[in-house]
């Protein structure tokens, strides 16, 4: 559906300079642009190329220095937040009739909102209810009293273990598993006895899980994902595991159990967190890093194992240092013998 640059500029409360009644189409990188086309620009750069672009017009920064000499220009505060939206108007979320498929199968004393899609091949326990306008797309397996709210989206294949509580507006995407067991075993007599997992996982309203996913039941008490965080793909979520609000977990983290983390917290691609440690609020963990102690709100922690980021900064300026330094005691050190001999 095509929209006036003057009509996106309404949505995102953006300026127009130009003709604000040219029609776009959609949204395209600036070398597949085509005439009808929006694109994007945040830097000098990236505008450079928007104008060469066969695009009809550009979303911009409005710090930029920039007129609309050539294109129609939707200018906006901050570009990426504009992008977001934009991109809904042209690429809205798909719809799902309500109705459950032949070949679903679902428990008589579920509780099934009318207006929930259950699609092919689903199993739906004893005890489940779920709220209105979810989606259950195929394929996904959702265990015995387990409650999931209003406009939840479970892409195919997705299973959800008894006893998981999942909010309003969660998406969760192929492959993830909640409420499996955590790893919980004890060495009894030369062998490892199970500790058996009696816990389960609470999701919270807003919040989105990648593809591949593992987040475990706890072995008393609950897993926690707060409000607003999102997970991306194949993170590793222990058992107690209590993570905050609007957090940011990237691809390949893995979470050791009972670990708690605060608010707004960032931990980059492949970061590793040990069991039992306490991460604050708004604290950014880097990629790679090994984090094996608490972390007070706010701070940078890098490497491994991770230390604040100034510090560890100084270390990795010292390692690149070592070969010259090595040289240097083995050069003092022939000096101290040929000045010890008589």
């Amino acid at each position: 559906m095509p929209f006036t640059a003057a009509e996106i500029a309404r949505h995102i409360d953006g300026q127009v300079l130009g003709d604000g009644s040219v029609q776009l189409n959609a949204f395209a990188l600036p070398e597949t642009a085509r005439p009808g086309d929006l694109v994007f620009a945040e830097t000098d750069g990236y505008f450079a190329r928007a104008e060469k672009s066969a695009a009809s017009a550009i979303l911009l920064d409005e710090t930029l220095a920039a007129d609309a000499n050539t294109k129609v220009l939707i200018r906006v505060p901050n570009p990426r937040v504009a992008f977001a939206k934009v991109l809904t108007l042209f690429f809205p979320p798909a719809k799902f009739a309500p109705g459950i498929h032949a070949t679903a199968m679902i428990a008589k004393s579920a509780k099934v909102d009318p207006s929930v899609h259950v699609g092919p091949w689903c199993v739906i326990a004893d005890g489940v209810q779920i709220g209105a306008r979810s989606v259950l797309r195929g394929g996904n397996h959702i265990g015995a009293d387990c409650v999931l709210g209003e406009h939840t989206n479970l892409d195919p294949n997705v299973i959800v273990y008894p006893g998981s509580q999942i909010g309003n507006r969660v998406t969760v995407h192929s492959g993830t598993v909640i409420g499996s067991d955590g790893f919980g075993f004890v060495l009894d007599q030369g062998i490892h006895r199970k500790i058996p997992q009696i816990g389960n996982v609470i999701i919270h309203d807003n919040v989105e899980i990648g593809a591949n996913v593992t987040i475990a039941r706890g072995a008393l008490g609950s897993t926690i994902i707060g409000k607003g965080t999102k997970i991306d793909n194949l993170v590793q979520i222990a058992h107690n595991v209590v993570i905050g609000e609007h957090c940011i977990i990237v691809a390949q983290v893995g979470i050791a159990g009972s670990t708690k983390i605060g608010n707004y917290t960032t931990l980059a691609g492949q970061a590793g967190i040990v069991g039992h440690v306490k991460i604050g609020s708004q604290v950014t963990i880097g990629a790679q890093s090994g984090v094996t102690t608490d972390i007070p709100d706010g701070e940078k922690w890098l490497g491994t194992p991770a230390l604040p980021g100034p510090q560890i900064k100084r270390i990795w300026v010292g390692w690149q240092r070592l070969p010259e330094l090595l040289q240097r005691v083995s050069e003092l050190e022939k000096k101290l013998k040929q000045a010890e001999r008589p």
